[in-house]
């Protein structure tokens, strides 16, 4: 009875750090949010947003970013203004990986995906592991990223 007393406690006090862990559909979601603000407020509301880390759009290491899909230019970034106003298209991921074009070239194609690759977690400030849910609204693509344990 200890036992199972001892687990239910341990249970209860880990479910916190469990639930608090977001989900592909959490990104999806948030992406979502961004596409239906986009719509009825316009892009500039979005990067506004987005750049004062609202908490509809930031929510530690998930957040919604926003690019330009013909340019590739950022537009807006939570945690990462430097490259707010630049086109990184090209640079490459600690792997060598051109994500930045993939996520461009998969919204132009099917408007909605995901795409893996590896960036700085803003909550442990290491390269990790990621995957991005990218969706296409209004010629900006929103992405809403994972990282992966």
């Amino acid at each position: 009875m200890k036992l199972l007393a001892t687990t239910a406690a341990l249970c209860l006090l880990c479910a916190p750090a469990l639930a608090n862990e977001p989900t592909e559909k959490d990104a999806i979601a948030m992406a979502e949010r961004g596409a239906s603000l986009i719509k009825a407020k316009g892009k500039d509301e979005m990067m506004k947003r987005i750049n004062a880390k609202d908490p509809d759009f930031v929510q530690g290491s998930l957040y919604v970013d926003m690019r330009d899909v013909k340019t590739g230019i950022v537009l807006a970034h939570p945690y990462n203004p430097s490259i707010v106003g630049k086109d990184l298209t090209d640079v490459p991921d600690a792997n060598g990986k051109k994500y930045r074009r993939e996520i461009i070239e998969l919204a132009a194609a099917k408007g909605k995906g995901w795409v893996d690759y590896q960036y700085k977690n803003p909550t442990t400030g290491k390269i990790e592991p990621k995957t991005t849910y990218i969706l296409l609204v209004d010629g900006v693509v929103l992405e809403a990223g994972l990282y992966k344990k």
